[in-house]
């Protein structure tokens, strides 16, 4: 346990450095940035190793490995669901999550507010746009995003903090950077025109962490940098 501890301790400084050298080359605070572990195929032991290097958030993409899972890591972390959530599993990750970065529907939306309610909790989420209008992702088409801000507003227990986007997978990390910018300026204008605070902008992976901050993510979502390779990613899963 001390080896994986100690290796996953070394990832995390790892991937902190990449990220402080991309907030000084974009005029940013380091803790202007967040880092997310991606934690999903990936065992209690896992977390409980990059908990002990103090890492606090982590990023699950199925509400049932999720729940297995949590009994065995730490009290203090914070969960963040960033997998697709189809209504019918909103009771179930509006208890266990803190943060939801996948709400795609105002029908979602209501749905978890509606639990969220009934758990005493109040939950954080994200809108998921689909920039690149790619088939394959999920997330909404950018025209659909105002609707959901807008019925936010009318509700108790959720609360919209920003947006999250996950771009074309490409070997060249530049080629991502298009859809980040148009996420930052979409939010931009979005916050203006609903008056809504939507400080959050959860976009980056692995390979193009630096692109995403420097076009204005507050959260990174990385996996592969801190935990490895996944033995076999779950069917239709997004990259980390």
């Amino acid at each position: 346990m001390n080896g994986l501890t100690d290796h996953i301790a070394e990832n995390l400084a790892a991937v902190h450095r990449r990220m402080a050298a991309a907030c000084a080359r974009a005029g940013r605070s380091p803790d202007s940035v967040r880092l997310l572990a991606v934690s999903k195929t990936h065992g209690p032991d896992a977390v409980r190793a990059a908990a002990a290097a103090g890492q606090v958030l982590f990023g699950e993409n199925r509400v049932q490995e999720a729940a297995a899972k949590m009994p065995e890591c730490p009290a203090h972390v914070q969960w963040h669901l960033i997998g697709h959530l189809q209504s019918n599993k909103a009771a179930q990750a509006a208890r266990l999550f803190d943060w939801v970065h996948s709400v795609d529907s105002v029908r979602l939306l209501e749905a978890l507010d509606r639990h969220a309610g009934e758990a005493g909790r109040r939950l954080d989420v994200l809108v998921q746009v689909n920039v690149s209008g790619e088939g394959s992702k999920s997330g909404l088409a950018p025209e659909g995003v105002p609707a959901v801000l807008a019925r936010c507003n009318e509700l108790t227990n959720v609360q919209v903090r920003g947006l999250m986007t996950i771009p074309p997978l490409t070997e060249d990390p530049e080629k991502a950077r298009p859809h980040f910018r148009a996420l930052r300026e979409l939010r931009d204008r979005w916050a203006a025109e609903l008056g809504m605070d939507l400080d959050e902008l959860s976009m980056g992976m692995t390979h193009d962490l630096e692109a995403a901050i420097g076009e204005g993510a507050t959260i990174v979502r990385v996996g592969t940098a801190i935990f490895g390779e996944r033995a076999r990613p779950a069917k239709g899963a997004e990259p980390a």
